[in-house]
């Protein structure tokens, strides 16, 4: 049987760090599902599509990833999909309690789910998308913290907002 996991998340923008879990998730897993959140109660900087475009030109050049959008409860979206098993990424001790209780609740909805916790190459450790959205909001330099397609979306958007 093809084991299917989902790796949920808002990815607002999504960085190397996300595709470096999607990576080392590949290495594990049949197959990978990346579903984007609408988040609304986040006030996302991009909107779902945008989002959903960026994870798409990130992961092109990489087998058996699918990618989608969702607005529902997590466990039921791996479910839809048949995916038994949801990746949560972990940079440091900060995200663990979160992620934990996280890891709880879904498997207080759905026992048959389980939660796999990656952590990133540690020179991607302290990237995350609210880093990246303070430094896009500065025109910083980011090209370091996106995948390359990223940054050209993100960079063509502000040259149309420029214009």
């Amino acid at each position: 049987m093809k084991k299917i996991a989902l790796y949920p998340g808002t990815f607002d923008p999504i960085t190397n760090g996300h595709f470096d879990i999607i990576e080392r998730a590949l290495r594990l897993f049949d197959e990978v599902i990346v579903a984007v959140a609408l988040s609304s109660d986040k006030k996302p900087m991009f909107t779902l599509d945008e989002r959903i475009e960026m994870v798409k030109e990130a992961v092109k050049n990489l087998q058996n990833v699918k990618v989608v959008g969702f607005d529902n409860l997590t466990v039921e979206l791996a479910k839809t999909h048949n995916a038994t098993v949801l990746i949560r990424g972990l940079r440091a001790v900060s995200d663990f309690e979160y992620e934990l209780q996280l890891g709880y609740l879904n498997n207080s909805l759905d026992s048959s789910i389980e939660t796999v916790y990656l952590m990133p190459k540690l020179q991607h450790a302290f990237i995350s998308s609210s880093i990246v959205r303070n430094l896009l909001k500065f025109n910083a330099k980011t090209e370091h913290l996106l995948p390359r397609e990223v940054q050209n979306i993100i960079g063509n958007m502000n040259s149309c907002t420029l214009q």
